[in-house]
């Protein structure tokens, strides 16, 4: 079956589309077919202003119509469409929401952090990852979900208003890096050895610059040290020199001060980039929807 998911990021809002296999029972072959991705940013009205703007509003509207379209074509057969932190911290998020399903015709769920977190752990069930302990890091434009998981079973998950367009806009008070670092702390300190786990687009430009083979771990040393070099270049030369896109540019060094303080205060040496995020864990949970409904 081809299934798709709608991710409505403080950043950008992307569609993923996936055929699904089924190769056994519970256990789908999941591979992208194509991904889409706008970078809206919501979340540069949400978290300034408290609301979403007229223009972003219709920028929003258009880029819906867009991906309902697209999923006409690429004949899916269902989707999953999820807004996050800038759409649950706007005023006016639960009207634009009513909006879309009345203009364009598209349902989509407001989630709240721990829903966020939830979702993307939902990666899991592609077998990788269950031997051992990981901290599943997501980073976005509004918050970072944090997910601690020993020998595949979920043991503490948190999410944070942490994000890099609240980094980005002086937004992120000393206060709530503390909280971060205490639940850290709390939680995976009594760990002898744990691995990271990142995603979301920023990482996994982090990762492709570190030039490491995409089926190993990239240290803490490495990453900490494109961070500097990045963090050391004008948007402008970021740009031209790396070829990054405008709105990765401004955000990929917030996304990296995120990364190095979470692995630092965890003591976590590693991370496993395997580019998996909210939409991948959304196809999951679809999935898993849609099995239990037939077997209902």
């Amino acid at each position: 079956m081809k299934l798709a998911a709608i991710d409505c990021g403080s950043n950008a809002v992307r569609l993923l589309v996936s055929n699904v296999f089924e190769v056994g029972e519970w256990k789908p072959l999941i591979r992208k077919a194509d991904l889409y991705r706008v970078p809206v940013r919501l979340g540069e009205d949400a978290f300034i202003r408290g609301v979403i703007s007229k223009e972003k509003t219709k920028d929003f509207i258009h880029a819906m119509a867009a991906f309902k379209s697209l999923m006409a074509a690429c004949h899916v057969e269902d989707y999953l469409a999820c807004a996050t932190s800038a759409m649950r911290t706007a005023k006016n998020g639960h009207d634009l929401i009513k909006q879309v399903h009345r203009e364009v015709g598209l349902e989509i769920q407001i989630i709240d952090g721990s829903k966020e977190a939830e979702f993307i752990a939902l990666n899991q069930m592609d077998g990788r990852f269950l031997n051992g302990s990981f901290l599943y890091v997501d980073v976005g434009g509004g918050s970072t979900e944090l997910s601690l998981y020993q020998d595949g079973l979920l043991k503490a998950s948190k999410s944070f208003k942490v994000g890099t367009i609240r980094i980005k806009e002086n937004l992120v008070s000393p206060k709530r890096w503390l909280h971060m670092k205490q639940w850290i702390e709390e939680h995976c300190h009594a760990l002898t050895t744990i691995s990271a786990i990142g995603s979301g687009g920023n990482i996994n430009k982090l990762f492709s610059l570190t030039n490491h083979k995409n089926d190993k771990p990239v240290s803490l040393k490495r990453i900490l040290q494109v961070h500097n070099e990045l963090s050391q270049l004008s948007l402008e030369e970021r740009m031209l020199k790396l070829g990054l896109k405008p709105d990765r540019a401004d955000v990929i060094v917030p996304a990296g001060q995120i990364f190095t303080n979470v692995m630092t205060w965890a003591n976590i040496q590693q991370i496993f980039v395997p580019q998996i995020g909210l939409s991948d864990g959304l196809i999951h949970a679809l999935y898993r929807k849609k099995t239990q409904a037939k077997t209902a």
